[in-house]
């Protein structure tokens, strides 16, 4: 799907690609510089997912995050987001194929979340990551915007640096 993506040989080595596909859904892709099982774990297990979801940039603390990556398992990340009270993303795992496949809900919305569905492709030591965000109408795309998926560009980066340092730490 995606063979044209990467950029130019620079201090980040992939691209990340965002696109509106359709009224309900919004599409990023990144190759990442890791076997698939590595780069799932990466999303599934807490001590990772921690190391690299939040984008630097957006200033925010990451106060908790819980990851029981099973079906009908849940997943919540609080946020210090300078107000009185943390933000909280949360939802609940519909699938969960290790090295290939995940799927949750977006539930901190109320009625009318998104499911987000992330593929990994394994192709020479590298995986090709695609996340779909599926909303239930036009509208709730259109309220949602694109800037959680445009964060994923900074996100993506982070998660490429992280697999550097648990290559560099394992010796490899």
């Amino acid at each position: 799907m995606n063979a044209g993506i990467e950029s130019s040989p620079g201090p980040v080595k992939n691209r990340t690609t965002v696109e509106r596909k359709s009224d309900r859904e919004v599409v990023v892709t990144r190759t990442i510089d890791g076997p698939a099982p590595i780069v799932f774990e990466a999303f599934t297990k807490a001590e990772l997912l921690r190391r690299w979801w939040v984008p630097r940039s957006m200033g925010m603390t990451l106060l908790s995050c819980e990851v029981d990556a099973r079906v009908g398992g849940k997943y919540r990340l609080e946020f210090d987001v300078g107000g009185a009270e943390p933000a909280a993303f949360f939802g609940t795992y519909v699938e969960v194929e290790p090295y290939s496949r995940l799927a949750w809900t977006n539930e901190e919305g109320g009625e009318g979340g998104s499911v987000t569905t992330v593929t990994f492709e394994e192709t020479g030591g590298k995986t090709l990551v695609v996340l779909h965000e599926s909303y239930p109408t036009k509208e709730a795309l259109d309220a949602a915007g694109t800037g959680a998926a445009d964060a994923m560009v900074e996100t993506f980066d982070q998660l490429d640096e992280l697999l550097v340092a648990l290559g560099e730490s394992s010796g490899q």
